[in-house]
This record gives structure tokens, sequence and C-alpha cells, in this order.
């Protein structure tokens, strides 16, 4: 195991990421950040270099110091042979077992090796899958009488109370931090109150969309995710999200903005040991 430190091997790294897309996405979204002044201050391991077998991003050590904040406590896995991802993620320095944290990925054997890891700890654990999308941009913004905007911290409060996954201070701190740190994108009508917004994370990934129920259907998210997009392409990435296999109305949006819908799906795992619950 191995944590990568040099400047070059990190974008080398990245450069292979890129190559291996939309596989990669994750990571490569970790990695970008971690090259362009690394705001969530994240890390990457390998079992080996140059030619690694599997990836991992996750938070230096320092930085979570919550042991319940799955949240906070995000990473992110790419192999190429299953087998060196199940051996570097038992690795108790690769991963920390005794903290509760997320791990996300866009391969099939990830969640088979973490779902054993988890069984044979007697972890309790909440799974849900998200198909992934990448994006062709066109950049017709209209929004009058609203104005395009960014959120401000203050805004976390109201952007926690309408996620369906939120539910303590820690998601509140998390979203909080998400907003000072990393691009996002909000819609705001002539008095600047929130009409709809979304925000972008650690992974380079665009997420916690949102339009207020008075302003739905009239295609202001569009707009806010064209924006955020706009803002993400000038930083170099692939712009990408999630949405739920059953959400169908978010899916023709996408699909309308251009995006392509993937087969792959995105396991997002979190996991909280028997003995922090």
């Amino acid at each position: 195991m191995l944590i990568l430190t040099c400047s070059s091997k990190l974008q080398l790294l990245e450069s292979v990421l890129r190559k291996g897309l939309p596989e990669t996405l994750s990571v490569c979204g970790a990695v970008m950040h971690i090259n362009r002044g690394n705001p969530a201050q994240h890390e990457v391991v390998v079992d080996s270099w140059p030619e690694f077998k599997t990836v991992l991003t996750r938070p230096r050590k320092e930085v979570v110091k919550d042991k319940r904040d799955c949240y906070a406590n995000l990473h992110a896995a790419f192999y190429r042979e299953e087998d060196a991802c199940r051996a570097l993620l038992e690795n108790k320095d690769a991963l920390d077992w005794d903290k509760a944290f997320q791990l996300q990925g866009l391969q099939d054997g990830l969640y088979q090796a973490v779902k054993d890891m988890a069984e044979a700890r007697h972890y309790g654990g909440m799974l849900s899958f998200c198909s992934t999308f990448t994006i062709a941009f066109s950049f017709r913004l209209r929004s009058e009488p609203l104005h395009l905007g960014t959120l401000s911290p203050s805004d976390a409060p109201l952007v926690n109370d309408t996620w369906a996954f939120a539910s303590n201070d820690r998601s509140l701190r998390y979203l909080r931090s998400l907003i000072e740190i990393f691009p996002n994108a909000c819609l705001l009508d002539q008095k600047g109150q929130l009409v709809a917004w979304s925000l972008s994370d650690a992974l380079g990934r665009m997420t916690h969309g949102y339009v207020l129920p008075e302003y739905q259907g009239k295609g202001h998210m569009k707009t806010v995710l064209q924006a955020l997009g706009r803002k993400l392409h000038t930083k170099g990435f692939v712009s990408y999200g999630g949405v739920l296999p059953e959400n169908q109305n978010s899916k023709k949006l996408l699909i309308s903005l251009g995006f392509h819908l993937l087969s792959l799906r995105n396991y997002v795992l979190l996991f909280t040991p028997n003995h922090l619950k």
C-alpha cells in the first residue's frame, strides 16, 4: 500500500483515470480536486505504483474528527483487479472499519466486496443505487425574473431540510462544507430568496439538486444544472451525477439536457460499526 503525495504522480494518475472514464468517474473526480488545491483535504492510496491494480481516495486522518460522521468520511474506489481491491479494503491502514464511512464506486465487484466485509464484521448499513450520467452541454440560460447566484453557508439549513438522506447535525455540517469549498449554482427570486439549487462534492459530482415545490415544473432545474455544469467544465471536470432508477421525471429532464444515462450503477455504501450506533 502506498499513499501518493508526489504531484507529478498524481497528475499522471489523473491522466490514466481520464482514459478509463466512465468507470473511473468517482475516483477521477476526487483526484482532480486533489490536483486543484485539494479543498476537501483528501489523499490517494494505491496498492502499488506505477502499475496499480486498485485506487482508493479518502480524507486525511486529521479531517474526520467525529467517528460517527459517514458524510465527511467519504471514500471512492476503482479497481483493475477485484482481488487487489479486496486486499486493500481489508488493510486497516487503508480503510478504518472502526469508524462510520461512506464508500462510492461504479463497479459491481466493489459492492460485493464491501458487503462481504461488512457482513463478516456484523455491520449494519444502508445501501442505495443510482444510475450515473455524463453530459453534453448547451448553455442557453433563461430564468427571468429569477437570476443565477451562488449559495452561501447560511443556506445550508434549507438544503439540509430538503435532502431525503439528511437526519442530524452531521448532514448539516457536511452540506455546509460542500457549499463553502466546491462549485455550486442556484436561482434566486427578486428578493434574493432561494428557488432552486445544485451542489457539487469532493468526487467532482453534481449533487443535492432541488427546486422548491411552488417553482417545480417550470424548467428551473435545467437552468441550474447548466450553470453548474459550465463552472465545472471550465475547471476541466467531466460533469456527472446520479439519479435514482425509479425517478423517471428526473431521467427525462436529464436526457432533455443532453445527459447520457449509463448502464453503470453508482454504489453509495454507508456503514456504521455496531459499537458506534
